[in-house]
């Protein structure tokens, strides 16, 4: 083994074990829409406001007491929740086994990359929304402030692996995206398939590779 690739080997290591001293919040992400105002009124009526159940840990966002019916060319699912603050645009996020009952063909993207997603119907109380994309699988990600990418040595839109230490399903997940932003609180999200998949309820912990 040359030096040069010795010593490559020796800072993974190291790097690894920087990253092993500060595991990751994992919070699975259930099926959920979020809503711009336009389209929030139309689904519940004019004048209408999310009301809040619950904080999540990402600053400022809530679980309202709002739920929709989302329906697609061969199946529906209810209750579907609105998740809180309003946002810029309309974006509903399933799994793949949702997807496969719904018939939707979702793309895995990020959040907010809706552009040529899949077209859904969204069923309010008060209104229905014929949404031409906008229906995604979220893909899985680890979200964290500029002063934890700067301890694991990550930047924003990294491709990493996150390993899931479980004695029964334990699980390493490949192409795990970092996003980075001073108003995000670190914490992982990912789809009711993979913590099943992996075995994993929330609050569990999972550590960066």
């Amino acid at each position: 083994m040359s030096e040069n690739l010795a010593q490559e080997v020796l800072d993974k290591l190291k790097l690894r074990q920087i990253r092993a001293q500060r595991p990751v919040i994992v919070n699975i992400s259930n099926r959920h829409i979020h809503l711009k105002q336009e389209d929030l009124e139309k689904l519940f009526g004019p004048g209408y406001t999310l009301k809040k159940v619950r904080d999540l840990l990402q600053p400022g966002e809530f679980a309202s007491d709002s739920f929709v019916k989302i329906v697609g060319p061969k199946g529906e699912i209810d209750n579907v929740r609105v998740l809180g603050p309003i946002r810029r645009i309309t974006q509903i996020e399933i799994s793949r086994t949702d997807d496969y009952k719904l018939g939707t063909s979702a793309p895995v993207r990020l959040s907010g990359d809706i552009a040529g997603s899949a077209p859904i119907k969204v069923i309010g109380p008060k209104g229905v929304l014929d949404l031409k994309e906008g229906c995604i699988v979220a893909k899985r990600h680890v979200h964290m402030t500029p002063a934890d990418a700067e301890f694991y040595h990550l930047k924003h839109g990294e491709v990493i692996q996150l390993k899931i230490d479980n004695p029964e399903r334990g699980l390493i997940f490949d192409e795990v995206i970092a996003r980075v932003s001073e108003k995000m609180a670190l914490e992982c999200h990912l789809d009711t398939d993979e913590a099943n998949a992996a075995g994993i309820k929330n609050g569990d912990k999972a550590l960066i590779l």
